[in-house]
């Protein structure tokens, strides 16, 4: 290191010593003192500071070519970004793969999988209506702006004098030519005419976000009472054990010790070539004695080579002494319901007590049943109990991140809350174990919705069962990584419960449970967390703020767009403290999905479009790699490397020639538009002013932008 270098000359400063580091290895490493952040502001200065002493030159210098090194470090990433992304943008463009080309593509797959499934074959076209809405309010929005532009270069300011007098007087203040007319005959129609019922739509939004806010809150204060109180589900033996003063945590294994009742484990699964391996083997090592519990493989895998796979896998298990079957369906009738609706009518189904039920990709962990089973035991009223989920692939990129609060948040404060204090929550389809007696008196599985597991939840809260949620036991799954993926997803999860919604109201309306149990069902349940929480976000931030710009006689408080989101978003982000830096992109990523939750919300409640589609949610077959090594370190003989099947004997079997699945990175037409749309709000509110509006405006548009494009989450060259 170089030596110190000093302003002042023999006497040494009363300073901290502060070193400057430079990554360029061009230049040497030097060590500067400043005795104040003012130093360098004052050499601009024309006459002496008060009590200052001479400056070396030279020393100076080297500290502007420090800070100068510094900025042009940060341009050039920032450049490399930049062109990162226009290449990116460029290959999109080029490629001219949009969401309408696969809307096509996946109308024919629909219609088959409809025919298969004995569901109604989707209607065509009304996809696109949605797309026009949107683009109408482009077009007007662009033009509104072209508009006002031109009126703010020729004077007519909002709030200035004259407008304020062409308001007050009726229009003839102030018009000295046609454009004149024009816009004051613009500005008392808007006035009149279009800002009453924008206003109050506007109202009635708000209303329903402070009471979504509210309910947000509530459960929050909920799970931090559940926090303080340490307040867990006990098993009923030690609960009852420890009220004759027992040790719980010492006298729990004791307890349990010889309570195996006859369990039944289903995997099912559609095309997982990816992941079927991990999440058998993951099973078919559950701690458990194997003359009580039986594996069914449900597979409706239509791929002759998966499925020669899978069979493959099945018989290696087999040999291995492990009670496994494997069952294979020729029509998917049902999708999901169906599958599990066709394995619970097996004969020896009857001879187990309860079922666990593990997707594709979920891998219990071997104690998952010693952990799950004792909280049926001398509780008869228990008809479920879930697990919490948990993601090896979280921190694969931005768009994993951000899935990965939601869901904590979920799990950690809907679920857990709603466990405790309810006693029911919505299944969640898988890491869950079921009393068949639960499942059979509450009328088993229905092929009705593409939510059977809320389906059967609902269903079995009617009958009076109760829900055990345990947030301490874990089963590992995958978060999809692709936007494709992770949106197609969403729009089953929230066109589901729509449907569902219309088709249970009756029922919870005659059913014999309390008033408020009721009511929280159809009003919390339903109305509140999957109808408007989608319908207000869309509205709200994505058509009536950006309407409030080119109609400013209707306002949104600054309270709305910007300090009450941040606070539910802050709220949302308690339960993964660790994701906070994201808290920014994760509320602009939240009101981007709105578009997506919105569309899938309307489709389910009317029953449009693509209300009954179902699509796998593509895996990428990730796995902890701590849970396999460990997996062969305690038993090598029941890990397998890749099946290697007779795949000629596959091809025979199929002679249809193989799909070909490609990945493309796709740009979708919706987003796109509102990004536009709300940019072009953006600039409009640069003329009126509105800082925070503007900036909301500006980059909820960029995320919009980026999200049509496609640059969040897996990128495929």
């Amino acid at each position: 290191m170089a030596p110190s270098l000093y302003w002042w000359a023999d006497e040494k400063p009363r300073v901290t010593p502060v070193v400057v580091k430079m990554p360029n290895p061009n230049y040497s490493v030097v060590e500067v003192t400043s005795s104040d952040d003012d130093d360098l502001a004052s050499l601009s200065s024309p006459g002496p500071r008060k009590g200052a002493r001479g400056r070396n030159a030279k020393q100076l210098t080297w500290v502007l070519l420090l800070r100068a090194h510094r900025a042009a470090g940060c341009l050039s990433s920032l450049a490399a970004a930049a062109s990162g992304v226009v290449s990116a943008v460029r290959r999109r463009l080029a490629s001219g793969r949009t969401d309408a080309t696969d809307e096509e593509e996946d109308e024919e797959e629909e219609a088959e999988m409809a025919m298969a499934a004995a569901a109604p074959a989707p209607r065509s076209g009304l996809r696109a209506r949605f797309y026009s809405c949107i683009k109408a309010f482009l077009f007007l929005s662009v033009a509104m702006l072209g508009f006002e532009v031109v009126a703010y270069f020729k004077g007519w300011h909002l709030g200035a004098p004259e407008l304020q007098r062409l308001l007050a007087y009726g229009g003839a203040l102030g018009v000295q030519g046609a454009f004149d007319w024009v816009y004051s005959s613009w500005v008392m129609v808007r006035s009149e005419y279009l800002a009453p019922p924008l206003q109050l739509l506007a109202n009635v939004c708000v209303v329903l976000f402070l009471i979504q806010s509210a309910d947000r809150l509530v459960l929050c204060l909920g799970c931090f009472w559940i926090r303080t109180k340490r307040i867990t589900p006990v098993p009923k033996a030690e609960a009852s054990a420890g009220g004759e003063g027992g040790d719980l945590e010492a006298g729990a294994p004791g307890l349990n010790k010889g309570y195996f009742p006859k369990v039944l484990v289903q995997i099912p699964m559609c095309n997982e070539r990816e992941v079927y391996q991990q999440s058998i083997a993951a099973v078919c090592n559950l701690d458990w004695p194997r003359s009580n519990i039986l594996i069914q493989v449900l597979d409706d895998s239509d791929d002759a080579v998966t499925r020669a796979m899978i069979r493959e896998e099945v018989g290696r298990w087999q040999h291995n002494g492990v009670n496994i079957v494997y069952r294979h369906r020729e029509l998917r009738q049902g999708y999901k319901a169906g599958n599990l609706k066709s394995a619970m009518s097996c004969n020896y189904v009857r001879d187990y007590e309860f079922v666990a039920i593990f997707d594709a990709d979920f891998q219990p962990a071997p104690d998952f049943l010693k952990k799950t089973i004792p909280h049926f035991k001398d509780n008869e009223e228990v008809g479920l109990v879930q697990a919490r989920w948990s993601f090896v692939n979280k921190d694969e990129n931005l768009l994993t991140r951000l899935q990965y609060i939601n869901l904590c948040f979920h799990f950690e404060v809907e679920q857990q809350v709603n466990g405790v204090f309810l006693n029911f929550f919505g299944f969640n389809g898988t890491a869950g174990v079921w009393r068949i007696k639960a499942l059979e008196e509450s009328g088993g599985w229905m092929e009705r919705t593409t939510v059977e597991d809320m389906d059967i939840a609902v269903r079995a809260h009617l009958h009076g069962w109760k829900f055990i949620f345990l947030n301490d036991v874990e089963c590992q799954c995958e978060l999809p990584e692709s936007f494709e993926a992770y949106r197609k997803q969403q729009h089953r999860w929230h066109s589901g419960p729509m449907q569902l919604f219309r088709l249970c109201l009756p029922a919870i309306i005659k059913s014999k449970i309390g008033f408020w149990k009721k009511s929280n069902l159809i009003f919390l349940f339903f109305l509140l967390r999957k109808l408007i929480l989608p319908f207000y976000s869309f509205t709200l931030f994505c058509i009536i703020l950006p309407m409030t710009m080119f109609v400013p006689e209707a306002e949104l408080p600054s309270w709305v767009v910007c300090y009450i989101p941040a606070a539910m978003s802050f709220l949302n982000i308690l339960p993964s403290p660790r994701s906070f830096p994201f808290i920014v992109p994760y509320l602009l990523f939240e009101n981007t999905m709105s578009v997506t939750k919105f569309n899938a919300m309307i489709s389910g409640l009317f029953q449009l479009g693509s209300a009954y589609e179902w699509v796998v949610t593509k895996k990428s077959g990730r796995s902890s790699e701590g849970d396999l090594l460990s997996l062969v370190h305690n038993d090598p003989k029941k890990h397998h490397t890749l099946s290697a099947p007779n795949l000629e004997l596959a091809v025979e079997e199929d002679p249809r020639p193989p799909k070909e699945f490609k990945k493309h990175n796709r740009i979708y037409r919706k987003e796109l538009a509102l990004a536009f749309l709300l940019l072009t709000a953006a600039g409009r509110s640069l003329l009126s002013a509105q800082g925070i509006h503007f900036y909301f405006l500006l980059f909820q548009g960029i995320t919009f932008l980026l999200v049509g494009l496609d640059l969040i989450g897996e990128q495929i060259e």
